[in-house]
């Protein structure tokens, strides 16, 4: 029988604490130890999570994409499980598992099912700061509206990733970004460059359709310059993935991206700013073990 140490941010957007309730009571009822900590902040998350790998506990994300990305941090490289409670506002890493919204079926899949090797990615500014998260990293018009996003703390979170980028939009210019993929360097004006190992943020939207959690690789997708009506019809299709059709977007695919701007931008990863660009973003194939269907 397994144990579980679930560390919950209280200041996610679906309050986690209450959704945790009946994860945690069918867990105990199947006779599973199951220990809460509170955690204060990312790198507070981080320690808990690191002192519960110790005892041999799964450690469950209770929150949003930022703690996924905060514990993915904690515990890449090593042999602690992770599971994932999706409660936050985004919870875009939940949705490219697949993993169930029902308490019940997810207390279940946490007791039973094995931990599955996937990678993380690593993002190291030119500072020497370097992060590991989970789902994606991104530089440009997506993480100024990060920005505002996080400003909209009381809004829920489909009103605020809809007021967020409307504001980014509203002041944008284009950037012109240097993007160097396993090598080899190419020059383009555009919107943002995302380097994706989940092919979902933002709210669900559907960045990098072909985007695997385990195939070693990074989808690196440029959404470059065009006229503001055509960017709003590639907003209005990237819920779907069917932006990727259009030839304002371009999809590469390697293992190191360097990306290089023309002035300051901020970047981001699973929903939290990490550092204004350049940045060097790496896969670490394998990184995470993660219990998912």
């Amino acid at each position: 029988m397994r144990s579980f140490t679930a560390v919950v941010n209280p200041a996610a957007g679906s309050d986690p604490a209450a959704r945790l309730i009946p994860v945690a009571r069918r867990l105990r009822e199947a006779g599973a130890e199951v220990a809460v900590e509170y955690s204060r902040s990312l790198e507070h998350a981080g320690d808990l999570a690191r002192e519960a790998a110790k005892k041999g506990h799964v450690v469950i994300a209770a929150g949003g994409d930022g703690m996924v990305g905060g514990l993915a941090g904690a515990l890449a490289g090593g042999d602690a499980a992770l599971g994932i409670l999706p409660a936050g506002r985004g919870n875009d890493f939940a949705r490219q598992l697949g993993l169930p919204d029902d308490p019940e079926r997810l207390a279940d899949l946490l007791l039973s099912a094995e931990p599955t090797p996937i990678d993380a990615i690593e993002v190291t500014a030119d500072d020497g700061t370097t992060t590991v998260v989970a789902g994606s990293v991104y530089g440009g018009v997506d993480s100024v509206a990060n920005a505002h996003i996080n400003r909209l703390t009381r809004l829920p979170g489909s009103l605020a990733y809809y007021l967020g980028p409307l504001r980014a939009i509203a002041t944008w210019r284009p950037v012109a970004y240097r993007i160097t993929v396993d090598g080899e360097t190419r020059e383009e004006r555009g919107y943002t460059v995302v380097a994706a190992n989940s092919g979902y943020y933002g709210y669900g939207l559907h960045v990098a359709p072909d985007a695997s959690v385990s195939d070693g690789l990074l989808d690196v997708v440029i959404i470059k310059h065009a006229p503001r009506r055509l960017f709003f019809a590639v907003m209005r299709e990237l819920p779907h993935g069917t932006h990727v059709r259009r030839p304002e977007i371009e999809v590469l695919r390697g293992r190191e991206v360097r990306v290089e701007a023309d002035r300051e931008i901020p970047f981001g990863g699973d929903g939290e700013l990490l550092g204004t660009l350049p940045a060097t973003i790496r896969v670490l194939p394998g990184a995470l073990r993660v219990i998912t269907p």
